[in-house]
């Protein structure tokens, strides 16, 4: 494994135990272990073979009672069935009691939990074991310029961030500035749960201004077959980006 990518997968992993912007560090490793047992869930395998997923009544097999049953919901269908989310499903988790940013944050643990263990388990490497989890209270700070209007949560464009937020897309010129993409904007409303999950993509995949870089081959295989395995990857899973 690169250096770079071990390293930067190492730092997203123990952060999974570090006090969140709206959970608390045991709260957040609940979310990833939630996320690894998901895969196995049998009423996800049920709704996933299902024409809707509403059609199959049932449980979730939660081996995580601490979390909310929004919380649990979320996780086993972003896990599982994520090609099929809808902006009425959301809404039914904000009316079950799943603020926004405290989805807009699960949404990263799970994504982080997710590509380290495929990548650790697709290289043949053991897990990784999970930190503990470090004291401390969320700040339960929401960004001042987060507006709605992209998706279905409020997000921070570029030119709405505050000198008091951290520095999401590296406004400064460099090698690692981005953009405000929709795919930066995603998870924006809880910056340090975007920059999370920013870290280790940039890792696994390529850097915004290497990805554009067509004369330089950054990775052991070139863009062209980095993007054929992303699009494949991509169509497997149903993502609609």
């Amino acid at each position: 494994m690169r250096p770079a990518l071990e390293a930067a997968q190492n730092v997203a992993w123990r952060r999974l135990g570090l006090p969140g912007t709206w959970w608390t560090g045991a709260e957040r490793l609940a979310i990833a272990r939630e996320t690894l047992a998901a895969a196995a869930c049998p009423f996800c395998a049920e709704r996933n073979a299902a024409l809707s997923p509403l059609s199959v009544p049932g449980a979730h097999d939660a081996g995580e009672p601490a979390l909310p049953p929004a919380a649990i919901e979320a996780i086993h269908r972003i896990r599982t069935d994520p090609g099929r989310l809808s902006e009425a499903w959301y809404l039914r988790l904000r009316e079950a009691g799943l603020g926004e940013e405290a989805y807009v944050e699960l949404v990263s643990v799970v994504a982080v939990t997710v590509a380290v263990d495929t990548y650790r388990r697709g290289s043949g490497l053991p897990p990784l074991a999970f930190p503990r989890a470090e004291p401390g209270t969320p700040t339960r700070r929401r960004p001042e310029g987060a507006k709605p209007g992209r998706g279905f949560v409020a997000t921070v464009a570029p030119e709405d961030r505050a000198d008091t937020d951290p520095d999401m897309y590296l406004d400064h010129p460099g090698p690692r500035r981005r953009v405000g993409a929709n795919i930066h904007r995603a998870l924006t409303l809880v910056p340090d749960s975007m920059i999370h999950w920013w870290d280790v993509l940039e890792e696994l995949y390529q850097e915004g201004p290497q990805m554009r870089d067509y004369g330089v081959e950054y990775r052991a295989i070139s863009h062209a077959q980095i993007e054929l395995l992303a699009a494949r990857v991509a169509a497997l899973n149903r993502c609609e980006y």
